[in-house]
Formats: C-alpha cells, sequence, structure tokens
C-alpha cells in the first residue's frame, strides 16, 4: 500500500496561487534520508510530513535540498489536511511539535490561524555582496536568526528586483526578505523572500517570514493586526497579528492534488 500525498496551495483562497506545499500524513517515523528523498521527488519549495503523538502531530518540513526549522505555509497545508481528510475533527486545535517549538493552528471560519514564535531582526552591518546581488540600496538592513530582512523605497523598487540568485545563495542565512510598505489601501506592507541557500529561489508566499516582518512593521505602523501581500509570480495574502512574542499568522488553502507514493 502506498503513502497518500496532498497538494495544498496555502495562503490562497483560489487554485495555482499562494504557495503549493505537499503534506504526507505517515503511520509511523521515517528516517530523515527518506524523507529528503521524497521532499526532493515532490521538488515544491516545502514538504510537511506528519505522524501522531499522543498531545498531537510530529511535523517537519524539507524543501528539495534541506530541513528547515520554520516553515509557514506547509504548517497551513497541514493543518488543512488534517481537517479536510478526518485526521482531526474540524474545529479541534492542531498541535504541532516541531523544532521551533509548538505551534498551533486553529479554524477561524474560512481562514487557518497559526500561533508561531515572534522571530525579530536586529539593524545589521550590509554583508559584502549583498546590495550587488539584490541591485539595490536597502534603506534598512536587519537580521535574525534566519534571515536578512531589506526594507527597500517602494512597492515598485521591490516588484522590480531581478536579484542575483548565485550570489544570494553564498550569504550565510537561510534567505532575504525584502519588504516595502503597500501602494493599496488594501494592505499594509508588502514582501519578497529570496532563498537559493535552500533551494529556493524565490518563494511564493513565506509565513515564517512574517514572523519578522509582523514585529518590523508593527513597529513602524504602530498597529497591532495587519493584512500583508507576498509580491511573487503566484502571490498571496496573509493576515498577521503581533501579541507580544507570539505572531499570529492566518491564511486561506485549497486542495489541488491527491495522490499516493507508489513506493513506501
Amino acid at each position: 500500500m502506498g503513502i497518500r500525498v496532498v497538494q495544498v496551495d496555502a495562503f490562497t483562497d483560489k487554485p495555482f496561487a499562494g504557495n503549493p506545499a505537499a503534506v504526507c500524513v505517515l503511520s509511523e517515523r521515517r528516517d530523515d534520508r527518506w524523507l529528503q528523498d521524497v521532499a526532493r521527488e515532490m521538488n515544491l519549495s516545502e514538504t510537511a510530513f506528519l505522524w501522531r503523538r499522543e498531545d498531537g502531530f510530529d511535523l517537519r518540513w524539507f524543501t528539495p535540498a534541506a530541513e528547515v526549522d520554520l516553515c509557514g505555509h506547509a504548517t497551513v497545508a497541514s493543518a488543512h489536511v488534517l481537517w479536510e481528510d478526518g485526521h482531526l475533527p474540524k474545529g479541534v486545535q492542531a498541535r504541532f511539535h516541531t523544532r521551533s517549538g509548538l505551534l498551533t493552528a486553529d479554524c477561524a471560519g474560512e481562514w487557518i490561524e497559526l500561533d508561531f514564535p515572534a522571530k525579530a531582526e536586529e539593524p545589521a552591518e550590509t554583508p559584502a555582496g549583498l546590495q550587488e546581488a539584490l541591485g539595490v540600496v536597502p534603506k534598512y538592513l536587519g537580521r535574525n536568526q534566519f534571515d536578512y530582512l531589506a526594507e527597500v523605497e517602494s512597492e515598485a523598487v521591490l516588484r522590480g528586483l531581478k536579484p542575483n540568485f548565485a550570489q544570494l545563495g553564498t550569504l550565510p542565512v537561510r534567505g532575504v526578505i525584502v519588504t516595502s510598505r503597500s501602494d493599496s489601501p488594501r494592505f499594509d506592507f508588502v514582501s519578497r523572500f529570496f532563498a537559493p541557500a535552500v533551494g529556493i529561489n524565490e518563494d511564493p508566499v513565506t509565513g515564517s517570514a512574517h514572523t519578522c516582518l509582523g514585529p518590523f512593521w508593527s513597529n513602524r505602523l504602530k498597529k497591532k493586526e495587519m493584512l500583508a501581500y507576498q509580491a511573487s509570480a503566484r502571490g498571496g495574502v496573509i493576515r498577521v497579528r503581533v501579541d507580544g512574542d507570539r505572531v499570529h499568522l492566518g491564511g486561506q488553502a485549497v486542495t489541488v492534488l491527491r495522490g499516493e507514493l507508489a513506493i513506501s
């Protein structure tokens, strides 16, 4: 018998937008090599693997190239699959044990709300090659435990970026978040996320980046609740609520594909 795989578009309410993730709910723990091989085969920015434990689920996330410590869109996708496929009753909180501690997901109408740790940045010196790789001089540069965060002058500048991914991939971080105020009154801020070091040139929508973006823009806008747009080719919408050292991320999700691994 094969292993079921579900592909979900997260941080969107329509198919073929947002960020796709594969979700595998396993009957037992599998070794790291097998998990990485499956993620490489799926060839999506993230594949999530879950297996049940007494007080929830263990959850791990893999890109095609590496395991990561925190991922928002594949957690939204995981909660969506647990409820949609009957692993959990709809409305019951999903509890995930991860490399970033206990994370939870709750139903909020048509939205899924994640409770993640805040990953605030601090001002940083510009590393050699960053400006050249982005093709722009940031008006502000910060860094948290995962990424650099670069604020640019406008949404037009952000949307026009054509980074040198090979050069970006040499920086000693997971990725580079680029952000600006939004031109649209609907959104508070916009962003893009580049992570060639872990095999993703541009991530379509990055929940974990918003654990940094949330505190960053909350301090500047003097708001606790914001609506964000990640301006990739696919695009995605994220509700962001900052609550002390936690950031609540809201997203929608759509199942687009169901399949089975023929080789387990």
